[in-house]
């Protein structure tokens, strides 16, 4: 154990309205995949079509991507129009998931901050490996700055957002539009997000949470790249400098929660404006496990408050 980390067992910090999912695990072994992306799917798409949507106009269309091939997307609308824009990327470890993945979430964007969120259906490793998946976010970014007016979008007040894996994709995004190598974006919402692969406390400490833990942290990185350039880590980019004003949100009993913590320190010290959120006993995915608990509530208002006040 990391002589920084508490002593016992870390599931006895879990809250107790977590419990019920103390034995849930991910395991991203390649023989199982199509089993657990099949179940998370056939799950996830029932909870969307459960869903009260009510003030959220959704609609589905395709992106043109490379070649003939296209990139699906979803959009929800829950303010006026013109209005401010959240480009959106699902969690999954960069294996898993779909549009229906983060619906509950989008629709909390679009209704609490009153905007349009594109949420995006981007390729999975290991079948598309990094920068299939970044690329896909990108083309959408850049689709979504040209069609502006068509879409009833504000193209100078567009954020990136994203849970877990899709985290790190939004943040590799705002840093490419730093470097005006992407279309700008004025602010970054990561919760729970991917962001660094090296070694940590909390990585080494949570090795059986529910919802992930750190095998299968190491499992993710191995399916997204067999040879991980530092451009798929965006904690490794050294300079921080001209990042959009960003809110990182996490939970104490997961492996990724040192690197969300440590994200965050770094944007404050290069003068990024942060608001950062650590939920205690909680675990990876609280939110979409409970998503009516009162923690995932207060979740969800903290970011529809963060969105509203970036985005005007």
């Amino acid at each position: 154990m990391n002589p920084l980390s508490p002593g016992g067992n870390p599931l006895d910090r879990l809250d107790p309205a977590l419990r019920p999912f103390a034995e849930f695990r991910t395991d991203l072994a390649a023989e199982l995949l199509p089993v657990v992306r099949a179940s998370i799917d056939e799950r996830r798409a029932l909870t969307a079509a459960q869903l009260d949507t009510a003030g959220v106009d959704i609609t589905e269309q395709p992106v043109p991507g490379d070649g003939a091939r296209t990139i699906g997307v979803r959009i929800y609308r829950g303010g006026p129009s013109p209005g401010p824009a959240v480009l959106y990327c699902h969690g999954g470890a960069f294996v898993l998931g779909n549009l229906d993945t983060d619906h509950l979430q989008c629709v909390e964007f679009a209704r609490r901050g009153r905007c349009t969120v594109i949420s995006v259906d981007y390729r999975l490793a290991p079948e598309h490996p990094f920068p299939a998946g970044y690329d896909d976010a990108a083309a959408v970014l850049c689709w979504a700055v040209d069609n502006a007016a068509d879409l009833g979008i504000d193209p100078a007040r567009i954020a990136v957002a994203g849970s877990s894996a899709g985290g790190a994709l939004a943040a590799g995004l705002a840093q490419a539009a730093a470097r005006d190598a992407k279309p700008p974006v004025v602010f970054q919402l990561l919760h729970q997000p991917v962001l660094d692969n090296r070694p940590s406390p909390s990585k080494e400490e949570f090795t059986a949470t529910p919802g992930f833990d750190g095998p299968a942290a190491e499992q993710m990185w191995r399916h997204y790249a067999s040879a991980l350039p530092a451009a798929a880590v965006p904690g490794l980019t050294e300079d921080l400098d001209g990042l959009p004003r960003t809110f990182i949100s996490c939970s104490e009993l997961d492996p990724l929660r040192d690197e969300a913590i440590d994200y965050a320190l770094r944007l404050l010290w290069s003068g990024v404006g942060t608001e950062l959120h650590v939920f205690p006993g909680t675990c990876h995915g609280f939110d979409s496990m409970l998503p009516g608990w009162e923690v995932s509530q207060r979740l969800f208002e903290l970011q529809g408050a963060a969105l509203r006040a970036a985005l005007g």
